[in-house]
């Protein structure tokens, strides 16, 4: 498998190579379009006053074109006989079409660097052809010649060449240099970032890495650290989970396990096996009370596209939870007042949005003292619905306030208390049978209908649970 490092710097030889044959195609296009014809017509006015010269002092002729061959240009002078003179670096190819001789010896004039072919990957300036260069007719004597020039690129620009090709080269040469230390520097935190992956996968959410970059990078490691954390918390919370599940199941077993022990003596009381097997029913109906809730609580993890919305009257709803709770609140003398507009409809999970307003007043019906009283109210409030449920009883201490709606949260205050004793006001479930799940998984369905839930109480003055949800 390539590693990034090296997939970045072929990417780069790539870039290079294919940007340097894209500059080679437009300089060639731009040479054929705008300097062939100015390079034909230089070289044309070059040619007519070799010509001026050499027709006006004929016996210099051969010398002048022979030191302007020495200052860089190549020249072919030929006569109607089919002699030819050749002046300075010999033509690649020396062929010529006759009538091109034909027409300059006529007094034509010859423009091949003009009219040379555009061809993608031949620059004319540099094609060291006979054809590739300009004619004009010379009168030397009484006799007519035709002279073709064009310039020697080696001797004129031979060095120049040099420079310009070791230019290109240590750019490319140093570019490569640089790219290959800059990608070293972009690729280590992503492989920094590999191996933090690499530890997450391990168990391990203790990491270090540079945030304070100010780039996309360091934005990533930024991300990369808050999701390390968040998976550092989900993990502890499992841990934590799975251990009051264990605790909550183990309780009721070993008394199960110990009891049922009890009830296999023959010798046992009459009195004494029925208390033990009371018992054992309500440790049983506790497990599945547990277990029941558990599984609610799990799906409802999953639930987010499976709730069933549907507008629904909330005071209706809120009447057949009061009709279920009749023998529980008759039983403690609590008084329940409903003050709910007939009109208010809800729009949501009818089954689950039930669940809530159960487990809100079973839990204040069940840690309120006595004689006390229950309220529920709602009203739209900036549109949207707000319910709250209000008690009278001795209220939550601020500490415990946070803390309120985290799972097990009672099985965690009764193993401080240690002795497994009954319910206190400052220590609320959140569900009659104790599980410590019931405000947890009001939450829940609270937050998977877009809606907030608050706690609000004070030592002595009850407590008020404040539900948000949309309205249709």
């Amino acid at each position: 498998m390539k590693s990034l490092y090296s997939r970045v710097f072929l990417v780069a030889m790539a870039a290079i190579i294919g940007s340097s044959f894209l500059g080679f195609l437009v300089s060639n296009l731009y040479y054929h379009n705008k300097l062939k014809p100015y390079n034909d017509a230089k070289l044309t006015n070059i040619a007519l006053q070799m010509q001026q010269f050499a027709e006006a002092q004929p016996e210099l002729a051969s010398a002048y074109l022979a030191n302007a061959a020495e200052l860089g240009y190549e020249i072919l002078l030929a006569d109607d006989q089919g002699e030819e003179l050749f002046f300075g670096r010999a033509f690649r190819e020396k062929e010529l079409a006759d009538d091109v001789l034909r027409s300059v010896l006529a007094g034509g004039q010859y423009h091949g660097i003009a009219e040379f072919p555009n061809q993608p990957f031949i620059t004319g300036f540099f094609d060291n052809t006979l054809s590739n260069t300009v004619g004009v007719p010379l009168h030397l004597e009484g006799k007519r010649y035709a002279l073709f020039i064009r310039p020697d690129v080696i001797l004129q620009f031979g060095e120049l060449r040099s420079f310009f090709a070791m230019i290109g080269l240590l750019t490319v040469a140093f570019s490569l240099l640089c790219f290959l230390l800059s990608t070293r520097y972009l690729v280590k935190p992503v492989t920094r970032l590999t191996e933090a992956t690499q530890r997450i996968a391990q168990g391990h959410y203790a990491l270090s890495l540079n945030t304070k970059r100010r780039d996309e990078i360091g934005q990533l490691a930024a991300h990369f650290m808050t999701m390390s954390q968040e998976l550092e918390r989900v993990e502890q919370a499992r841990q934590e989970f799975v251990a009051n599940v264990s605790h909550e199941i183990q309780s009721p077993l070993t008394s199960i396990q110990g009891f049922a022990q009890a009830l296999a003596e023959n010798e046992l009381p009459a009195g004494e096996r029925t208390h033990y097997a009371a018992i054992i029913g309500e440790e049983s109906r506790r497990l599945a009370a547990l277990t029941k809730e558990l599984l609610l609580l799990s799906s409802l993890d999953q639930a987010a596209e499976a709730l069933q919305y549907k507008p629904f009257n909330l005071r209706t709803q809120l009447r057949q939870v009061a009709q279920v709770m009749e023998w529980q609140l008759t039983e403690k003398e609590i008084a329940l007042k409903i003050a709910v507009p007939s009109s208010l409809l809800l729009d949501g999970d009818e089954m689950l949005l039930y669940q809530v307003w159960m487990n809100l007043l079973s839990n204040a019906a069940k840690y309120i003292p006595s004689g006390r009283a229950i309220e529920v109210e709602a009203k739209l409030e900036r549109g949207r619905c707000v319910i709250r449920v209000t008690d009278t009883g001795d209220g939550i201490g601020k500490e415990q306030l946070p803390f309120l709606f985290d799972r097990f949260y009672r099985a965690d205050r009764a193993r401080e208390r240690g002795n497994g004793g009954g319910p206190s006001p400052n220590n609320r479930p959140g569900d009659s049978v104790g599980s410590g799940l019931g405000l947890a998984i009001t939450q829940k369905i609270v937050h998977l209908h877009n809606g907030t839930i608050e706690a609000a109480s004070e030592p002595g003055q009850g407590t008020t649970f404040t539900v948000t949800l949309p309205q249709p």
